[in-house]
Formats: structure tokens, sequence, C-alpha cells
């Protein structure tokens, strides 16, 4: 049996040797709408919980909005002009308009990557910048959360008249699905709050993970943060197959996120009867695999479904290598996974040493192979587990060790798909 995989731009065809009984997992893809144009069109003008975009914006001298970094595949080019239609007919002006490229602490995008972001005319004709998270003068200083967070964002967001996020809604290993709050902490926010957001204290918390939001202390933080910056307005969509816009929702935050989270819900959810022995499973291809720290999202979230002891094969191309300056020394120079942890207990938060936690507390469940082509040799030994430098000699090895009848899912789309085992908590 021959099995297309996400991977990079290209994709990866496999060949997948009798011997395991295979589940192969497929995204519960929701029908792509007829005419997105007309989707966004009818939310912007009949939002979720609030009045019309271009009723909030009247009276408004300026508006900030948040859009997604390269790293996510949000479809901004249909929802920005739409938007940026409404308030112009406002009397927001382009010369009043801020579109904020929300990079968290990943690298600012580039030129080339802000047309491919946000299209050609918006980004001739308007003011796209790049957060900046280490910049700490760039942010305006909100106080703390009530847990005691420093809550300090982007003072172009924080100080404009109107405050828009554009996102998409998707499983998200520690907040439990991406869209809404998550386009300003961490998207907007400056690095201690980024740190503190990322700590232990959340991301050893068992709540804190994909699908997860009514118990979830990360989910719960990031709404009161983004309550905190005046977040006003938001247009979250729900992608189909092949990145097309299959639901559209927008209006006041904390109405459109929750129904487009249950939407996704709804159609992506798979329950196994049992755990697998082993997972084949990717990062969903270009963007999310452009380095190993976006990668490592799809061990994580094939995690659940894997039982003690068993195997994950993680096939991602890692075009960009390990990712940013500092995860990438932490990846260099990382010891075992169990002392990892140990170090972290205790000291202040590292920038990105929250990914590879995340991966180490899976290396203590469960094996985790890799195929990652475009990770250079000087980060192998940091990756806790068995690099495959062929993707088919790995599969084949996978199933020598796992023997005849083994239960193995296989998962070619890797984090689009939000699997759980049945008698777990529901999702």
């Amino acid at each position: 049996m021959r099995v297309d995989f996400a991977f990079g731009k290209k994709g990866l065809n496999l060949e997948l040797p009798e011997g395991p009984v295979y589940q192969i997992l497929e995204p519960r893809w929701a029908q792509p709408l007829s005419d997105p144009e007309e989707a966004v069109n009818a939310s912007l003008d009949r939002p979720m919980g609030c009045s019309p975009l271009v009723e909030l914006a009247r009276g408004k001298k300026t508006a900030a909005i948040s859009v997604c970094d390269i790293t996510r595949p949000a479809p901004n080019k249909l929802i920005l002009p739409l938007v940026l239609r409404r308030l112009e007919a406002a009397g927001i002006g382009r010369e009043a308009v801020t579109i904020l490229i929300a990079t968290g602490l990943h690298r600012p995008a580039t030129d080339a990557e802000i047309v491919e972001i946000v299209g050609a005319e918006v980004a001739a004709g308007y003011k796209v910048v790049n957060h900046h998270a280490r910049e700490e003068g760039e942010h305006a200083n909100l106080g703390r959360t009530r847990r005691g967070t420093p809550v300090a964002i982007d003072r172009r967001y924080v100080e404009a008249g109107l405050h828009i996020t554009l996102g998409f809604i998707e499983p998200h290993l520690m907040a439990g699905f991406s869209g809404g709050r998550k386009l300003i902490a961490p998207g907007l926010a400056y690095q201690e709050t980024i740190k503190t957001l990322h700590g232990p204290a959340f991301m050893r918390d068992p709540r804190a993970v994909e699908g997860s939001i009514e118990d979830n202390p990360l989910h719960a933080e990031l709404l009161e943060i983004s309550r905190m910056a005046g977040h006003d307005f938001l247009v979250d969509v729900v992608l189909a197959r092949g990145k097309k816009v299959a639901a559209v929702f927008a209006g006041a935050p904390a109405v459109a996120h929750p129904a487009g989270i249950e939407f996704v819900r709804e159609k992506m959810v798979e329950r196994l009867p049992e755990a697998m022995d082993a997972v084949i499973t990717t990062s969903a291809g270009y963007p999310l695999d452009l380095t190993f720290y976006q990668a490592a999202k799809g061990v994580t979230a094939a995690s659940h479904i894997v039982k003690p002891g068993g195997v994950i094969y993680l096939l991602a191309e890692c075009a960009e290598g390990a990712g940013a300056a500092e995860f990438s020394e932490m990846l260099r120079t990382a010891p075992d996974a169990g002392e990892f942890l140990k170090r972290l207990e205790g000291v202040p938060v590292a920038i990105d040493q929250w990914q590879l936690e995340k991966l180490a507390l899976v290396i203590q469940k469960a094996q985790v192979w890799w195929h990652t082509p475009g990770l250079p040799v000087m980060y192998h030994a940091g990756v806790w587990g068995r690099l495959c430098n062929d993707a088919q000699s790995g599969v084949h090895a996978l199933v020598d060790q796992l023997g005849p009848g083994a239960r193995v899912a296989v998962i070619p789309e890797g984090p689009y798909v939000l699997a759980r085992i049945e008698d777990t908590v529901a999702v």
C-alpha cells in the first residue's frame, strides 16, 4: 500500500510493507465553501455578538490588524481586502491602518514573505510591519494578569483605536486551538510575557494540550491578555483540504472564536478504540514543517494515541533547519530528555525552551524516530531518538521492529488530525 504524506511543498510517497495492521487517519475535512468571498462579506456585515465591522470602525481614527506569520497558512489575501474596504468606508484611511505580522518570537517576515502573507496590493498600499518581541520599547506595559503574568503587547496594536485579528482555527499543542487570542499573545507580546506563558507551570499542566480549552489554564490566560489589549473584533476561518476555506467566524472574540472551535471539534476529532503500537505521522507539510521547532508539533499530536513505549515516526522536511538561534543552541547542547526537564525546574524560562520541554515530555512515554533531512548534522545528537536518513528505509526498519500484527496509525497530514483514545477525557 502506498501513501502520500504531507512533506514540505512537494509531499512524500511511501510504501507501507505488509505485516502490521494499518489504520489511516485522514483529516475529517469540512467541505470547502463554494463562494468564500461572499461568506467573509456576510460574516463582516452580520458578525457574531457585535455590530457590523463598518459600524464598529465608524468614529475610530486608527486601526491595527494582527495577522499570522509565514508559518501559518491563513487566507489573509482573501480576507484582508474585504476588511480594509470596510475600514475605509467607515473613514479609516490607508495611512491610519497598521497591519502587524504576529511573529511572537519567530523570525521577522522577509519582504517577499510579507507579499506572500498579505498579497502584493496590500503590501504596496498599506503599512505592514513585523512584530519584534525582543524590543522592549515597542511594547505597552498593561500590568499583570490575575495569575501574575506580566503583560506587554506591541504598542502599535494597543494604541490603535480599533483592534482586529485575522486567523484560523486548528488544534494547538498547548493552547488547545489556534486563532483568536493567540494573534495577540504570544503573537504580539513582549518576550517576557511569552516566556511566562511558556513556563513549566503551563507547559506541564496536562490540560494544556491539543483540543483542550474548558479547563486549559493557558487558554484562560491568553483570553485575559487579549481583553487587556482591547481585542475588539476577529475573523477566524476553518480550512478545508488544500487550504481552502470551509467556514468563517467573525465578530466579538468571546463569541466567534468558541463557535469556530466547536465547528472544528465536530469535524476533526477521531476516536480510536485503543492505543497504537506505532504512529507514522508528519507536521502537515509546508509551512508547518519549515523547521524542527515547528515539526515537533506533529510528535505531540501523535503522543495521545501511542501506547507507552510505542514508536512515533515523524516525517518533516525542515527546509530551514532547526529554528531560531536560541532553540537551535538548546537543541545542539541538550542532555537526555529526563535531565533536560530537571534542569528547567526552579530557573528562569529561556526563550524557546517550551518546544523542547513538550518534546521531552513525549520522550518520557514513547520512542521517537525522525526523518528530517533539512536538519543539519550538528543537531542530530540532540533529537532524543532515531534518525532515518531515508524515509522509506525508516518505514521498513519500523515494521521489522514491530513484527506482524502490530497496530500502526498512519497520519499523512499530522496535526490536522485530532485523535484520541475512546476512554480518555472528551475533547
